[in-house]
């Protein structure tokens, strides 16, 4: 029995005795993920047969590094229930993939499968969350940390060993198509939404690999990986946080970012994948590369090899889909990266295999044990679908009385596909609520589609007017939507939407806006019932923020939902109806009108941020907002002081009705080194108070609220005045100032 094969050894000590015995070719093997999973298959009823494509890649480097995408199901990838993974298929895949390559591989090296989970697994009867922008609006971690235990044990039992995980994008422009991945625009939300995930996932034996390294969310225009024009000082303050949240909370990988930042693209970046990564954040894993990303350093190198060379020399372990990690024996010949460097990468590869297990257990039960992540056993997607519509404006109308008789109306009112977001697989017949149908078990509903997304006659607006007279009030489910299944268009090679025939979807990968208006005639849909003088309820449903002064003028009540996910028309139904009380606040503030980009909350205080001579310098809805069918009253017990820096308030619910509170601490600094933000989130808390009941709160400053970064990066804690704020709702509840 050679060392690495001894289970009593260390993963890093089996790592290393393997690496000793591995050719060039077998080690670049480990750094390959060239092959689109779902191409390594095909399927005829119930009999699965592997691909020539998958055999030959495998005997070329004699093993497999890891295979992304087996049990991927969208219309990218072409897998439906006819042709994809389900049941029992999913697993015995897996097993049959793995099988493959041990016995074909000379030193018996099983593969890593790799999949898309960035709200529930990609794949057939995948469980499904809202997308991160509601989970953000959640304001919930718990919630979110015991969500993604339940998705990490339906993809251990699925096979899976490596989750990709969108965590680290924070929305900084919300014509970026990819808004619905970020959990919001606050570094300190997202950092406690990643860590959440992370840790849940994990907590199930499955590896994280967390994305997107790093600032994607900053962009140029809005553009999908256009360049970050930003400094280091932003870069961390706004961007790494949620990066340190996901390594302190174990993350095993990375993924790498398209976009560059001054200047400099992310998988390019030493800096970044090493100095920052490693040496400084202490991160021992793998750094992964995005979509075919290496290969796009020819823009700097022009030359296939030399790119391949520049990602791993710079801190990038494996390839996706790319040919730059193939070059690796072209690039070891011509000098332009040491075989020391590609040790380094496997062994960080290999280490995990070892970590996780592999190599004695690398094979799952084939039963469908997976599938019974149902809502009956596991009710933590459906409490998150709850807790994620945020109540923005309510003029009297809300709740519903029983028995009102509705209007139902709007383009996503009875679309499951659009309240799922991007990453989506096909559902069964059946599954989900829409908002139609969650109203319909309610109440009297007549429902009237109004108009499409993006068209719409002057019928069927004629049509829902009319409805409308017989109704006692209306209920437009406006929006957008990310679905694919109803694209007619191109893919890229990384999978992103290329183009689109008809318009379809408006937000998404590569679907970036250049106005933030609702599509189509939606907005005229509006205008046309509120001259009926109906009471209008506007329901949102959406993966980015819209401009809201139009949507605001004409409503008397807005419900506003990020894609809630499968369960969402249940929760909103209630909602609305009463059954359930409003929760959310907004993980992102919504422009009144895109001309006033960027209109994050958490801006510097050396200007004066929207400050137009042509335009109001306000959004009616920022960051926080959230409404409740009840009202709150806050009393302040402790301020920070010298011994004790945290906040101390009494929390009454001075209302009928029970009702979620969530206090929210910001902080700005009067003195200190650099300039700082207006306001910045430092702690939160979510309560539930009933009639009368009053919960005292207490919420601590993080060390890291009062420090600063100095001219080296370092962060330094620096004496000065600092200004506290106790906000809900929008609003400041409770407010002082103290000297550190």
């Amino acid at each position: 029995m050679y060392p690495y094969q001894n289970p009593s050894l260390s993963p890093e000590e089996r790592a290393q005795d393997l690496l000793s015995r591995m050719t060039l070719d077998e080690k670049v093997g480990q750094l390959s993920q060239r092959l689109y999973g779902f191409r390594c298959f095909t399927r005829e009823g119930d009999e699965i047969t592997l691909t020539d494509e998958f055999r030959e890649e495998v005997a070329r480097y004699s093993g497999l590094g890891a295979l992304y995408g087996l049990h991927r199901a969208d219309p990218w990838s072409g897998r439906t229930f006819e042709t994809g993974l389900d049941g029992a298929l999913s697993p015995k895949a897996a097993n049959m993939v793995q099988k493959y390559v041990i016995s074909h591989s000379r030193l018996g090296i099983p593969v890593l499968l790799s999949t898309e989970c960035p709200h529930g697994h990609q794949a057939l009867d995948g469980w499904l969350l809202p997308v991160n922008l509601a989970v953000g609006a959640s304001f919930c971690p718990e919630l979110v940390r015991e969500a993604a235990k339940v998705s990490g044990r339906q993809l251990q039992e699925m096979g899976i060993h490596l989750a990709l995980v969108s965590a680290l994008d924070v929305l900084r422009d919300p014509r970026w198509g990819r808004s619905e991945e970020c959990f919001g625009e606050d570094p300190y939300l997202a950092g406690q939404m990643a860590g959440a995930v992370v840790e849940g996932i994990r907590s199930q034996g499955v590896a994280v690999v967390a994305k997107h390294l790093c600032a994607q969310g900053e962009t140029t225009g809005g553009v999908n990986a256009s360049a970050a024009r930003i400094g280091p000082r932003e870069l961390r303050e706004i961007h790494l946080p949620p990066v340190k949240a996901c390594v302190d909370a174990g993350a095993e990988a990375f993924m790498a970012a398209y976009n560059e930042i001054d200047g400099t693209y992310c998988h390019a970046n030493h800096w970044l994948l090493t100095e920052l990564l490693r040496d400084e954040y202490g991160f021992r894993g793998f750094v992964m590369s995005d979509g075919v990303a290496i290969d796009q350093l020819d823009a700097v190198t022009g030359d296939r090899a030399a790119s391949g060379a520049l990602a791993v020399s710079s801190g990038v372990d494996m390839g996706l889909w790319d040919t730059g990690i193939q070059k690796l024996p072209e690039a070891v010949e011509r000098g332009l990266i040491s075989q020391e460097t590609i040790d380094t990468a496997a062994k960080r590869i290999l280490t995990l295999k070892f970590r996780l297990g592999l190599f004695e257990n690398p094979y799952v039960p084939e039963d469908t044990t997976w599938q019974s992540c149902n809502d009956e056993k596991y009710p933590q997607g459906r409490l998150l679908a709850e807790h994620t519509p945020v109540l923005l404006k309510n003029d009297g109308c809300l709740p519903l009385a029983p028995g009102t008789k509705l209007l139902v109306t709007g383009p996503n009112a009875d679309n499951i596909y659009n309240q799922l977001g991007d990453y989506t697989p096909p559902l069964r017949p059946g599954t989900g609520t829409t908002v139609r149908r969650g109203l319909e078990a309610l109440t009297d509903v007549r429902y009237v589609p109004g108009c499409s997304l993006f068209g719409g006659s002057d019928e069927e607006l004629q049509a829902a007017v009319e409805a409308a007279m017989d109704c006692d009030c209306i209920v437009a489910v406006v929006g957008g939507s990310s679905s694919r299944f109803a694209l007619q268009g191109a893919f890229d090679d990384n999978g992103a939407m290329k183009s689109q025939e008809t318009l379809t979807m408006d937000c998404g990968e590569n679907v970036d806006s250049a106005g933030l208006k609702l599509p189509g005639r939606q907005l005229e849909l509006l205008a046309r019932l509120k001259e009926t003088g109906k009471p209008l309820v506007t329901v949102v449903i959406a993966g980015r923020p819209y401009e809201m002064a139009e949507i605001s003028r004409l409503s008397d009540g807005i419900l506003y939902c990020f894609y809630p996910g499968p369960l969402g028309g249940e929760a909103i139904g209630k909602m609305l109806m009463g059954q359930l009380e409003p929760a959310g606040r907004l993980s992102a503030s919504l422009p009144d009108d895109a001309a006033r980009l960027p209109v994050y909350y958490n801006a510097k205080d050396s200007y004066r941020p929207m400050a137009y001579y042509d335009g109001i310098p306000a959004v009616t809805y920022g960051f926080g907002a959230g409404l409740s069918y009840t009202a709150f009253q806050f009393r302040l017990e402790a301020a920070p002081g010298k011994d004790d820096l945290s906040v101390t308030a009494a929390v009454t619910n001075t209302g009928s009705r029970p009702g979620w509170a969530v206090p929210q601490l910001y902080l700005h600094r009067t003195q200190g080194i650099a300039t700082s933000r207006v306001r910045q989130l430092c702690g939160f808390r979510k309560l539930l108070l009933a009639p009368g009941e009053t919960v005292t709160v207490h919420i601590p400053i993080p060390e890291d609220a009062l420090k600063q970064f100095d001219g080296s990066g370092k962060a330094v804690c620096v004496p000065g005045r600092i200004q506290w704020f106790l906000c809900d709702s929008g609003e400041t509840k409770l407010s002082g100032q103290f000297v550190l």
